[in-house]
């Protein structure tokens, strides 16, 4: 960037906990992406966003675990998440847990305002429109239930996609239904969880694309899971990974 430049937004990524510890390339594809929009871009000490807990009725533990991420991000000018589980999580479900509280309630009004899914930040606030990478394939995209439904993220990768040099995108039928991942559904509703996830496979490999693509990688290390135990040959990859250039090996791949 120009030295003479105005300097971009400061954002704080929020890494999420399942790029940190299984996928830490979709972080690293992150801070590219923001860096390239002209973000500056931080990672400060956090926790988990306390979806987990939340899902499974612990309010007051994550109100706990909420207090800790607003008090780490709260300086930035921008949070965004890699996520639109995480995202999703802080954006719609953090009021609630405030609610009510004189103190607390304005300051999580103005938090949550500024809390982006990574796609979405790109493209509606920093109005990317170009992007710098090539991908040798064909790729079909789905659409995380989390970042679809609580944030409005579907048109945004799509026209970042389209973007890509050589990639051709091919979309699943019902590539906006549930994975059957669901975080917490999985564990509670295996049987069920199982079959959304044999037809989503069989809705994927379908399409005839190599490479399967999502924004969120719960999502992906379940459909992955379940393309592998079918023998379906199609590779994973989170999108951030596929826009910044990132060579990281597939997921759930050596």
């Amino acid at each position: 960037m120009n030295k003479d430049a105005t300097p971009g937004p400061r954002v704080g990524l929020f890494v999420t906990c399942l790029v940190d510890l299984i996928r830490p390339a979709v972080g690293f594809a992150a801070v590219k992406l923001l860096e390239d929009a002209g973000c500056t871009v931080e990672v400060p000490s956090q926790t988990c966003c306390g979806q987990p807990a939340f899902n499974s009725g612990h309010r007051a533990t994550t109100r706990a675990m909420a207090e800790q991420v607003i008090a780490a991000f709260e300086p930035y000018d921008y949070i965004v998440a890699p996520s639109g589980s995480c995202a999703g999580m802080i954006k719609t479900h953090y009021p609630e847990l405030f609610e009510g509280d004189a103190v607390w309630a304005p300051r999580v009004e103005k938090f949550c305002a500024k809390t982006y899914e990574l796609i979405s930040f790109l493209v509606d606030v920093m109005k990317v429109s170009k992007i710098d990478a090539a991908f040798d394939g064909t790729v079909t995209y789905h659409d995380s239930c989390s970042g679809l439904r609580e944030l409005g993220v579907r048109a945004q990768p799509r026209k970042l996609l389209s973007r890509v040099k050589g990639l051709e995108l091919k979309e699943m039928h019902d590539a906006d239904v549930c994975c059957g991942f669901g975080g917490t559904f999985c564990v509670k509703y295996p049987d069920i969880s199982n079959t959304i996830v044999t037809k989503k496979a069989e809705h994927i490999a379908a399409t005839g694309a190599d490479t399967l693509l999502a924004g969120d990688m719960g999502c992906l290390m379940n459909m992955v899971g379940k393309l592998q135990r079918l023998g379906k040959p199609v590779h994973a990859r989170h999108i951030a990974e596929v826009l910044a250039g990132v060579t990281a090996p597939p997921i759930g791949e050596r």
